[in-house]
């Protein structure tokens, strides 16, 4: 793969094992590489949004004939989609409302029938990389073996009638590399539209201190400089979100990625007290109190993600106020469990189509957001880009083109000046 690639080399990097690292400068915002998924699959809930093989958004996208469910630009893409899309189309018409295959079971038996059918050495040499993804197979907890256990008898059931399937051992194995290398690719405000496996981006290590973002154009990856980079460098994302504190990132990497991070931001915590700030008073607040209260404010964050789906959304938003009035007793509103909150409250008022709420929320986020955050990341253009456009719905035009800019400069290192996104955002605020 780096072979074809200027600048990349692929190296043994101390204690991560494989990764890549330039052999020449890039400035932040050059394109280090893009990368064609090797296989990929849409979201189900962004069918009829989003064409099925180039992951185009459009109006007025025609649907297969056959299953009615996927969606197309047009012939052409219906027609390089029928490799992959004849493993559900059939089934899908079959099976009617009780077809609910994972998106990982869908993706996985995606990449059996790639590796069946493609020939080439440039296509061997993507297999191959596939084939060294670690898995971590043997360090799966009960619950992850269990979900996989359950993805291996939906990939039996949905799709036994197109594919060859390989051993359970085979396929246990799969589906843990798939989880431990699979992208998710978001849009411009991160929703998720669907998974892919890229091998070549699969390459790059970890860091809480990335050099590097991973950002989509269709189905395609673009990996560009967050950071200057001198030759030598290790090229380095971050496979976690960072707003976190130290302990908090590296357990969950620890649960999904099997590692503990020893970036140099993981060595010395020099963000922690910012993320986790205190109230200011006359008294300072005993240790055992804070402690006391992170404590509730992780169980507060478990407890919502487990009720998500089951409670109303009033029911959450419920939630969500009693959790930040609890914590504001001790947590300043910059503190990342008050912004975790925050952030859901704003995704229920959205929902609600409150958007009065949702801007609220959103302004609270902001600000903490830039501080907290390395430069240029996608999680404070996306919040730049939901207000912006809040501000819009409310006829807030200088509130709305200022927040949109906000968002482009940002957006213009991660994506590239000439990025799909950035051109209809330019539109966006030419209308205004």
């Amino acid at each position: 793969m780096t072979g074809s690639i200027e600048g990349l080399e692929r190296f043994d990097s101390p204690g991560k094992g494989r990764g890549l690292r330039v052999t020449r400068p890039f400035k932040v915002g050059e394109l280090l590489f893009s990368s064609q998924a090797y296989s990929y699959v849409l979201s189900v809930k962004e069918r009829g949004y989003y064409c099925e093989f180039c992951f185009t958004r459009k109006e007025g996208l025609a649907r297969c004939g056959k299953c009615k469910k996927a969606l197309y630009c047009n012939a052409k893409c219906q027609k390089g989609d029928w490799a992959m899309h004849k493993l559900e189309c059939s089934a899908m018409t079959a099976f009617g409302e009780n077809w609910y295959p994972s998106e990982i079971s869908r993706l996985v038996a995606r990449i059996l029938a790639k590796k069946k059918t493609q020939k080439g050495r440039c296509v061997s040499e993507k297999i191959l990389l596939i084939e060294e993804m670690q898995s971590h197979v043997e360090d799966v907890d009960n619950e992850k073996r269990e979900m996989n256990e359950a993805d291996v008898a939906g990939l039996h059931r949905y799709f036994s009638k197109h594919l060859e399937l390989p051993g359970h051992k085979d396929l246990l194995t799969l589906f843990s590399q798939v989880a431990c290398n699979g992208f998710t690719i978001e849009d411009d405000e991160l929703s998720h539209i669907g998974t892919a496996v890229y091998p070549d981006v699969a390459l790059i290590n970890h860091s809480c201190l990335p050099s590097v973002i991973v950002t989509y154009d269709g189905t395609s990856a673009d990996v560009r400089a967050v950071k200057d980079m001198k030759p030598g460098d290790e090229v380095l994302i971050s496979y976690i979100d960072v707003l976190y504190p130290t302990d908090d990132r590296n357990n969950r990497l620890r649960e999904s990625y099997y590692f503990t991070c020893e970036c140099k931001e993981c060595k010395s915590k020099s963000k922690d007290k910012a993320k986790l700030k205190v109230r200011k008073r006359s008294d300072p607040i005993e240790p055992e109190v804070i402690n006391n209260m992170v404590r509730y404010a992780k169980k507060t964050i478990r407890e919502f993600r487990a009720l998500k789906y089951t409670k109303t959304p009033s029911e959450l938003l419920e939630m969500c106020e009693q959790s930040l009035e609890e914590m504001g007793a001790v947590f300043d509103d910059s503190n990342v469990y008050m912004l975790h909150m925050m952030y859901q409250a704003m995704g229920v008022c959205l929902y609600m189509q409150d958007t009065v709420g949702a801007i609220r929320y959103g302004e609270n986020i902001i600000k903490p957001y830039s501080k907290l955050y390395p430069a240029y990341s996608l999680n404070v253009s996306s919040m730049y880009l939901k207000l912006g456009r809040l501000y819009m719905g409310l006829e807030k035009h200088s509130a709305g083109i200022s927040a949109l800019k906000k968002a482009m400069a940002i957006m213009e290192v991660a994506h590239g000046k000439d990025h799909f996104y950035l051109t209809e955002l330019r539109k966006e605020i030419l209308k205004k």
